[in-house]
């Protein structure tokens, strides 16, 4: 799990609930015509903008990539293609597919290695699996990031209607502020929804799409290398490439214990 998501969110939620809190009364804050108004205009114009399937997938995205997935560490990604590219040094191609490799796209290239194929078709096959499988985040990352931009324009719409009521019936100046109090609320449940939940998981996406990118850019190369049976060592020095340069003098430790992978004798 991504407790940096799961802190944040409660830290977000804990200080403006004190805020909220350290008044004379809270319900002050408590509109439910003006939340629903935010929360069904946002939703309204997802809708109209994007497919109802992607705004759904959007969803699952968010909650698998944002609270739970932990992207696969490069290191771990180098660790394991040095391991493999060992294997096949002392034994051969065939030996990868008893290989036990839980990265689907690793697991993939290592079959078609298997199965023989030319280098050229391996790359087109997994880079085209990456980039269709990336602008499938992208396109999560653009749905909350809409309705980022949608709620505090609803959250205007919202005031601007609770001003259109107060104004209307003036009849008693002693109730102008509570009512622009309530017309302001909107504006608030905009703002919150937006830069608390919408923006930021939006962000989250976002850097987890350009990490997916790296790792899956990693894996191409290494799968193309164990192909070509690339030295171990020359190949850990063209895949020490997509880490930091603070990061590459201790591979090792970064990686920690070498992936499981186990094999097979090949008959």
């Amino acid at each position: 799990m991504d407790f940096a998501t799961l802190i944040g969110l409660v830290i977000g939620t804990t200080v403006i609930a004190m805020a909220m809190l350290s008044g004379a009364d809270a319900s002050v804050f408590i509109n439910i015509p003006g939340l629903l108004i935010v929360l069904g205009g946002t939703i309204a114009s997802t809708l109209i903008k994007f497919p109802i399937g992607d705004c759904f997938r959007a969803i699952g995205l968010a909650i698998k990539k944002a609270f739970w997935q932990e992207a696969d560490r490069p290191a771990d990604l180098i660790q394991l293609a040095n391991t493999l590219t060992n294997i096949v040094r002392k034994q051969n191609l065939i030996a990868l597919e008893n290989a036990e490799v839980e990265n689907p796209l690793f697991k993939k290239g290592m079959q078609l290695c298997v199965d023989g194929h030319k280098p050229e078709f391996i790359r087109n096959v997994l880079t085209k699996e990456m980039n269709l499988s990336i602008e499938r985040h992208e396109m999560s990352e653009k749905v909350f990031r809409a309705m980022g931009d949608s709620a505090p324009a609803f959250g205007m719409i919202g005031t601007l209607v609770g001003l259109v009521q107060m104004l209307s019936s003036m009849q008693e100046p002693s109730s102008i502020g509570p009512a622009m109090a309530i017309a302001l609320l909107t504006t608030l449940y905009g703002a919150l929804f937006a830069n608390l939940i919408a923006l930021p998981i939006a962000d989250k996406l976002k850097s987890r799409t350009d990490q997916e990118r790296i790792n899956k850019s990693l894996i191409v190369e290494s799968v193309l290398g164990i192909q070509q049976g690339v030295n171990p060592r020359v190949l850990d020095e063209l895949l020490e490439t997509y880490l930091p340069s603070y990061k590459r003098s201790s591979l090792g430790t970064e990686a920690g214990e070498t992936p499981d992978v186990t094999t097979e004798k090949a008959d």
